[in-house]
């Protein structure tokens, strides 16, 4: 399906200088694109994840840097990086922790899993059973883990990228639709452009030579001025028109017959109100990241593919058709009237 556009409507907001936070993740952003080659879409969608309090679900092949970008990203800022390789013989407490018997004390002790980290690279989470990533899923929602009777809080700064091959299908366990929702975003993933690769090249040939140095200073974010950040981004203004215009999309997802009745046919069940707000909370990311105090309507078009996709649950008919869920993500965003 191929649509054109809705032209977007501007507001007549005056746009203000940058707060030093937002000149601090500009700068962290193109550090990232200094180490992160033909992969911009998701750097901003990792800083939008970390501003918006979320979690990533990225889906691509394998070799286009996600595991390189996480790890990229939590070098950049103060806090503890851990990778997880999902398995299907991994446990939940392979991940969540357990409780040691010491002999000399005669008690038992809670030794933390990785989950305890900051930051969390969960690479190829479709490949474990469905207890490991319930337990996963329910570190990410409820920010904590519970064993026996003791429930341990997770650190103020958590966030988790899962990662997702496309490509191979067998013995691997596919994240229930209801879960998947626990996700503030799924990203897909492309091949990088032929001179974004060449650069991708050079930049191997520097790093293998012994001799080489960055050119840019290292510097690290600190938390404070991550929760800063965050304060800045869920106070940025947003109008009551833009807001309602959020929930109506939602709900289109949901019920698509005052729009288009061949969209309602395709679509079995839309996006909760936890879609509503993961597209408010990204929108507000993104226009923060733009260096505005506002948030506009290309704010909600840029963010409401990666945002509803995962939410959308279509019909046979639709799958019969090739009708993917950007495609009618993309003819809502076409019928519904920017504010």
């Amino acid at each position: 399906m191929k649509h054109s556009v809705t032209p977007l409507k501007q507001d007549n907001f005056s746009e203000p200088s940058c707060s030093p936070a937002q000149t601090t993740f500009k700068l962290l952003l193109a550090s990232l694109a200094e180490e992160i080659i033909g992969q911009q879409v998701l750097l901003e969608r990792m800083l939008i994840a970390l501003l918006a309090e979320g979690h990533l679900l990225v889906v691509g092949a394998p070799g286009l840097a996600k595991t390189t970008a996480v790890k990229a990203l939590a070098k950049r800022l103060e806090g503890q990086f851990h990778r997880i390789q999902f398995t299907p013989d991994l446990l939940p407490a392979d991940i969540t922790g357990t409780d040691i018997y010491r002999a000399e004390t005669g008690l038992f002790e809670f030794q933390k899993g990785p989950l305890f980290h900051n930051f969390i690279l969960a690479d190829e989470i479709n490949r474990a059973p469905a207890k490991v990533q319930s337990a996963l899923l329910e570190a990410m929602a409820e920010y904590q883990v519970t064993v026996g009777k003791t429930t341990y809080a997770l650190p103020d700064l958590f966030m988790v990228m899962a990662t997702q091959n496309p490509i191979e299908q067998e013995g691997t366990y596919p994240l229930p639709e209801a879960q998947l929702d626990r996700f503030l975003m799924e990203v897909k993933l492309g091949y990088p452009r032929p001179e974004e690769e060449e650069k991708i090249l050079a930049l191997v040939r520097q790093r293998r030579n012994a001799d080489s140095k960055i050119n840019s200073p290292m510097f690290v974010v600190k938390q404070a001025q991550v929760f800063a950040a965050r304060s800045e981004v869920f106070n940025l203004h947003l109008s009551e028109a833009l807001a309602r215009y959020i929930v109506d999309l939602v709900a289109a997802t949901r019920d698509a017959r005052p729009y288009d009745q061949q969209i309602a046919t395709w679509l079995r069940y839309g996006a909760s109100p936890r879609g509503s707000i993961a597209l408010e909370a990204c929108a507000r990311a993104h226009a923060w990241l733009q260096g505005r105090n506002h948030v506009r309507p290309e704010d909600i078009h840029a963010v409401a593919h990666d945002v509803l996709r995962h939410r959308l649950i279509l019909s046979y008919e639709a799958i019969a058709e090739g009708v993917t869920a950007d495609d009618i993500i993309t003819r809502l965003l076409e019928l519904l009237t920017v504010p």
